[in-house]
């Protein structure tokens, strides 16, 4: 299994999911054809599915063009997007599965950013003997996740995307991050302002730096990094609580609700 991101649109990433052996490959969160085609053309892979992680134009704004190319190609999204998401044709309920070539695909129900969100976890069928530092893993996460963040709350709750996101977080630490945009810097810039202190953090926030100097993708990421370096999966950490002003015994949905609403306004 090899991951290719591809940059779209001003911040998004699509990313190709590819199985070198059969020489197919699935794309994840088409926002627009031609990055896409581009980078089908120079791998020499055959594109057999789109996967949506959510209904956002911007995630699936090039589906009907690579379907129209490409007559039966499946198009995955979660079932209640099956009015929202252009093409799809493939619907999905939490946990099930399906396959790429050899590679297995796992859809998770992640509501919050949307009420259909989904991630997608990828990892090659011979692979599952690893299943404990995830380091055979993939998890696109699209808006939901991102690197160092989370998306915002357009359609679920704080509780729901608060237990989506725990959710992603008790994946093993080894799980690839790819998610849907390069927000790294910004976020990071947020978690030093909730957490001064952590060194973790800071010395994740210089490594971003570095790539972004020279227009390097900062994904993928690894549920590690984000365990020690996102504040939104650090609600039960005694200083992101004593910055939102609560103490060890609040609840954590709080904590995670004014965690975002103070990163709406944070500039």
């Amino acid at each position: 299994m090899r991951v290719v991101p591809i940059a779209c649109l001003q911040d998004n990433y699509a990313y190709l999911l590819i199985d070198d052996r059969a020489r197919v490959a699935a794309v994840v969160d088409a926002s627009e054809p031609e990055p896409v085609r581009a980078v089908l053309a120079r791998e020499q892979v055959e594109l057999v599915a789109v996967l949506a992680t959510h209904h956002h134009f911007d995630h699936v704004g090039g589906n009907e063009a690579l379907v129209a190319a490409a007559p039966g190609l499946a198009v995955y999204g979660h079932r209640s997007d099956a009015a929202r998401t252009p093409a799809i044709n493939r619907l999905l309920d939490d946990g099930d599965r399906f396959s790429v070539g050899a590679i297995e695909v796992e859809a998770l129900h992640v509501p919050g950013h949307t009420l259909g969100a989904l991630t997608y976890l990828a990892r090659e069928a011979d692979d599952a003997r690893h299943p404990r530092d995830g380091a055979h893993a993939w998890a696109f996460t699209g808006d939901t996740l991102f690197l160092g963040g989370c998306g915002r709350m357009f359609e679920g709750t704080p509780a729901q995307m608060h237990a989506s996101l725990r959710r992603l977080a008790a994946l093993p630490p080894g799980t690839r991050i790819a998610c849907g945009h390069e927000y790294t810097a910004s976020n990071l810039r947020f978690g030093a302002h909730v957490e001064p202190a952590n060194a973790q953090l800071a010395e994740r926030a210089a490594h971003v730096a570095t790539l972004r100097a020279t227009s390097a993708p900062t994904v993928p990421g690894t549920v590690g990094e984000e365990r020690a370096t996102n504040p939104f999966l650090r609600t039960d950490v005694a200083a992101v609580r004593a910055h939102v002003g609560l103490g060890g015994d609040a609840d954590a949905d709080e904590v995670f609700a004014r965690l975002r609403r103070e990163k709406d306004g944070f500039r």
